[in-house]
């Protein structure tokens, strides 16, 4: 099958979609298929050679962070050479309704649109406020996935119509495989965080809280922070002591994410909202990390209700300390919510996950009109 897939953010900067995007796109390659990636990128910028760089994104503040996009008239005459030029059995875009690539695709595209909403949003202005142009690009819409039931709960209230709920994937075995980075985790207990630690809805201030309240009677505890940042920014409060337990990697390849997650004990996400499914929580599972997350109603869904991870009042940082205590204290309770997390992570490997996607793509291709149809293998097979 050939299949266009768009991202709508640019592949400078990581992130879920770009990943969800990138992982998808070699698991189906790797099974046989033709992939071609849309995506916000530099042509002089390295990228996969499945990657069609579509020029360079304009940062817009989007979904409470700030999102590289790329919309206007250039990037629609290179969405529709890019559909020329791959005579795609389906069309995949990725957040539709973001302005960008995937928006431009959906109403350009000729062939099957199947579509991921990865986001949970019930209420926007951008949302209001193009409300013409989005019953358009749903119109064009063939099939639609959401990666958690939150995520599909907006599509039946808010669009009217269902989707197949396929969660994000997960490449196990990178992250089974990946040795931890060298002096880690040690003797004393090592915790780990990852992600843009100054964004307030990632909750770092409330793990910085709890790791200070653990540290006395811990001397050997350490917090391993990966993900982009200025750590001044938050640690000016923060005593000698315990800033001397913490290192900052910085920006991390995906790589080195792997051997970070690989390097902790606990991996805590102390999120306090706006996460439609915790990709991290599933790496980091896969990785072998206990995981302590904030009882976000995402969090614990693919937590399995708390069993394959602690779960922690929301911004609690007395609560978050004593569940760390917990596992640290406990090596065969955390022992055995690892071993549960391995069996539940499973249903996440991306080899999973592909095979449900091209049902979706089949499904598409069959409610298209046979004459609006390219036969999979070639319009000329």
């Amino acid at each position: 099958m050939r299949v266009g897939i768009v991202c709508p953010y640019s592949f400078e900067v990581p992130g879920g979609v770009q990943n969800h995007v990138r992982d998808l796109a070699e698991t189906l390659i790797a099974m046989g298929h033709e992939v071609s990636v849309l995506a916000p990128a530099d042509e002089d910028d390295p990228h996969p050679a499945y990657v069609v760089p579509a020029g360079r994104a304009v940062p817009v503040p989007y979904n409470g962070s700030v999102a590289r996009l790329s919309f206007g008239p250039i990037s629609a005459a290179r969405v529709r050479r890019w559909l020329a030029a791959g005579d795609f059995d389906v069309i995949h875009v990725h957040e539709p309704f973001t302005p960008s690539l995937s928006m431009l695709a959906a109403v350009a595209a000729k062939q099957p649109v199947v579509a991921t909403f990865h986001t949970a949003m019930t209420r926007s202005r951008a949302l209001s406020a193009a409300s013409g142009v989005l019953q358009l690009v749903l119109e064009k819409i063939t099939a639609r996935i959401a990666v958690s039931s939150l995520a599909r709960r907006v599509q039946v209230e808010h669009l009217g119509g269902g989707a197949w709920e396929i969660p994000n994937g997960v490449a196990v075995a990178k992250y089974v495989d990946a040795p931890p980075l060298p002096g880690w985790p040690g003797e004393g207990g090592a915790l780990g965080f990852l992600g843009r630690f100054t964004e307030p809805r990632k909750g770092f201030p409330v793990l910085l809280d709890a790791f200070g309240r653990l540290t006395d009677d811990r001397p050997g505890l350490r917090l391993l922070v990966a993900g982009p940042g200025d750590p001044e920014e938050l640690t000016e409060d923060v005593p000698a002591d315990v800033l001397s337990r913490i290192t900052f990697l910085g920006k991390v390849s995906e790589e080195e994410k792997a051997r970070m997650l690989r390097s902790v004990d606990v991996y805590v996400a102390p999120n306090t909202g706006g996460e439609s499914f915790g990709m991290i929580l599933t790496e980091a599972m896969a990785a072998g990390a206990a995981v302590v997350a904030s009882d976000l109603d995402a969090f614990r869904r693919v937590l399995d209700g708390g069993r394959a991870g602690r779960l922690f009042d929301n911004g609690d940082a007395d609560d978050l300390a004593r569940a760390i205590a917990d596992l640290l204290d406990d090596p065969a309770a955390r022992a055995a919510q690892v071993a549960r997390a391995r069996a539940v992570v499973a249903t996440y490997d991306w080899p999973v996950v592909a095979e449900r996607v091209l049902e979706v793509y089949a499904s598409a291709i069959e409610a298209t009109p046979a004459e609006d149809l390219h036969i999979w293998g070639g319009s000329d097979a």
